[in-house]
């Protein structure tokens, strides 16, 4: 479902030039959950940026479904993946009411205006359609990142980009984010890739894992190795030690 090649992401220039993703290839199933552990700063989140068509300063090569991706994405290509970010306040309009911030994919894209769209789409997130009516600082965190992941799926895409999707909310509220992620994705049929510095997660919902370190990978890791806690490179094993202090 998508195939990354020789994938590079430089910022600033001259004596401010940061290099912050190298070389870097990679590819996902469909159906898939991959996930991108590393310290802040690595280049995980950097990845998705990419592949989501936020982040535009890329060479190398991305693909998917077997098709070439653009810096800049036709419509079409827009539809195949969409984000989910780490922060479920941030990436909400403060002053739209719920229901226009799930309809205006919609109707970026042509679609309608939307509003019974986004009504199905709370209720599909297990929120009440009612909830289109308010604002999110009405809402929890929790129920503000439900209507994140509604807003990422409203355009039925085949790839979800899940960007430390848990790591802003309570402990409390973490599982029955990641619950509803996992039903939805054996739902939809859908094909993830999760970029999170919590191990616990990245186990709980990855069917494989790169370790990522300055830019590039340094690790590959199956889910028999994350249950045995098996690493094949330094860093990894001193990245899983540190998590379980």
């Amino acid at each position: 479902m998508i195939k990354v090649e020789k994938l590079d992401v430089v910022f600033g220039a001259n004596k401010s030039r940061n290099h912050v993703v190298r070389n870097v290839s990679f590819d996902v199933a469909s159906g898939e959950t991959l996930g991108i552990v590393g310290e802040s700063g690595c280049g995980k989140s950097t990845v998705l940026r990419a592949l989501a068509g936020i982040e535009a300063g890329w060479t190398g090569s991305i693909a998917f479904d077997g098709r070439p991706i653009g810096k800049i994405r036709t419509r079409d290509e827009l539809l195949r993946a969409q984000m989910v970010f780490q922060d479920p306040y941030g990436s909400l309009h403060p002053r739209l009411r719920i229901g226009t911030a799930l309809a205006e994919p919609i109707r970026s894209m042509g679609l309608g205006d939307g509003w019974d769209q986004a009504q199905r789409a709370l209720v599909q997130v297990g929120l009440p359609a009612a909830f289109a009516n308010r604002f999110p600082h009405e809402l929890s965190g929790g129920q503000r990142q439900r209507v994140a992941i509604a807003r990422a799926l409203i355009l039925e895409p085949a790839i979800l980009l899940l960007d430390e999707p848990t790591s802003a909310l309570d402990v409390s509220v973490q599982a029955e984010i990641l619950n509803l992620l996992a039903d939805q994705k054996d739902e939809r049929n859908l094909t993830f890739v999760l970029v999170s510095h919590d191990l616990s997660v990245i186990a709980h919902m990855c069917n494989r894992v790169l370790v990522m370190k300055d830019g590039t990978f340094v690790d590959e890791l199956t889910q028999r190795d994350l249950e045995q806690g098996i690493t094949h490179a330094d860093y990894s094993r001193q990245l899983f030690e540190a998590s379980f202090l």
